[in-house]
């Protein structure tokens, strides 16, 4: 399957649509190609997060629209949850980032989380390595806000940028250090509302005690793109991880993929039903369920 830049010059969207469905639905030759894989072009993966409603669908795009202008071509992995009732999921990302749908150096899907409480599955790695091996100058993830837990992506970003809004203020002082660490950079978005600056400075006062070398803070208002060119600044002139951080990256896609494969073999609605035709029994012990079912 090619992947790769056509003979014009563009990335074969087709193509490249074709292999992510066959890497996330672990159709046959999904391994192949996987491992058939080939990086000939230095391609940072932004990863970008923050609780809802921070305004990081209104960021990317403003991100893009700039990148596009410096004829750059970008490729975007919108992550919205799975349902843990029905296993659906909105993919409403889509619908946001509407208005770059049809341009030719952009390229955007979305991707369900499959459960993951970090907002990351393995299949994000898979399909980020896809999309960055098919000639595009950025990947952008935009994971689910879920919270703590979106430290998941230190194990897929070569860049973190994490959103906050002025209205955290109050939360600021609970947010706990794995999210500080993550962070390269803070980005305080709808900072034309009140308590902008305060919000700001009291940021820049807990990373300097938790943080060391802080990371930059940034104050955007991403529906007036005011500030955005600042992020895409910063990404362009930043240093992509050094050795250490980079076996941390490696790690983490590693023990994420092994995960996964120990996982292979068991199906999340079969496990439903047998959890519910167990309960039919009045002595229901979780633990001896579990050791069962291992």
């Amino acid at each position: 399957m090619n992947l790769q830049q056509n003979i014009i010059g563009e990335i074969n969207f087709r193509a490249i649509a074709r292999a992510l469905t066959v890497v996330e639905n672990d159709l046959n030759g999904s391994s192949a190609l996987l491992k058939s894989l080939k990086f000939n072009k230095k391609c940072p993966v932004i990863g970008i997060t923050g609780p809802p409603g921070a305004g990081k669908s209104t960021l990317v795009n403003g991100i893009i629209d700039i990148l596009l202008k410096d004829k750059k071509k970008v490729a975007v992995l919108a992550i919205d949850p799975t349902s843990p009732f029905n296993f659906g999921s909105l993919l409403g990302d889509r619908i946001r980032m509407a208005s770059h749908f049809n341009d030719p150096d952009v390229f955007i899907r979305s991707l369900a989380t499959r459960g993951s409480l970090g907002g990351l599955s393995a299949k994000t790695i898979e399909m980020a390595d896809v999309l960055r091996a098919a000639g595009f100058d950025y990947v952008l993830i935009e994971t689910v806000g879920v919270g703590q837990s979106e430290i998941e992506i230190t194990g897929l970003a070569d860049i973190t940028l994490v959103v906050l809004v002025p209205e955290a203020g109050d939360e600021i002082q609970h947010i706990k250090s794995g999210l500080m660490e993550i962070a390269d950079a803070f980005i305080i978005n709808k900072a034309d509302r009140e308590g902008a600056e305060v919000f700001a400075n009291n940021l820049k006062k807990i990373i300097g005690r938790s943080v060391d070398g802080q990371p930059s803070i940034f104050k955007t208002t991403a529906s007036q793109n005011q500030g955005v060119d600042d992020i895409v600044a910063f990404i362009q002139q930043a240093n992509l991880p050094q050795n250490n951080r980079r076996k941390l990256l490696l790690t983490e896609k590693v023990y994420k993929l092994i995960q996964q494969k120990m996982m292979a073999g068991i199906d999340k609605k079969k496990l439903q039903l047998d959890i519910a035709e167990a309960l039919k029994n009045g002595s229901f012990n979780l633990y001896s369920f579990v050791d069962t079912y291992v």
